[in-house]
């Protein structure tokens, strides 16, 4: 997601995360949330659930735009459910195999974008966009 700051910068935009070494210094760049790492836990992933609901509800963005896992499917569905607009970028590590997160967020996805050409087989509606880094 950081690779395309030229691009939200030109929007008021928000980070929604876990907290972790790699994204701690994103309060630097926005206002950011670090939601509970569900680490496929049904108890974590309810409280990830529930503060995702609760930061969308106070942000009420009108695109959600995410790049993987984690706190993508429950974002994504509140986008949907509010008819805010999802974008989703397949993760530059899925070269071949589509991940989880996007054969599930696929459906919800108004764009969906494959970073990788031999994902289009999986991702009939995805759009080819090369990779962001």
């Amino acid at each position: 997601m950081l690779q395309l700051e030229k691009l939200y910068n030109k929007y008021d935009h928000y980070f929604l995360t876990f907290k972790e070494r790699t994204t701690k210094d994103l309060k630097k760049k926005a206002r950011t949330y670090f939601v509970t790492n569900q680490k496929r836990n049904i108890f974590k992933t309810i409280a990830s659930f529930f503060e995702s609901l609760y930061v969308f509800l106070k942000e009420m963005p009108d695109v959600v735009i995410s790049t993987g896992a984690g706190v993508t499917i429950p974002s994504c569905f509140f986008a949907k459910l509010f008819g805010k607009k999802v974008i989703y970028i397949e993760s530059f590590s899925r070269i071949t195999e589509p991940s989880l997160a996007g054969k599930i967020t696929y459906y919800l996805s108004d764009l969906f974008i494959v970073q990788w050409k031999p994902l289009l087989k999986f991702y009939k509606k995805a759009v080819y966009g090369g990779t962001i880094f």
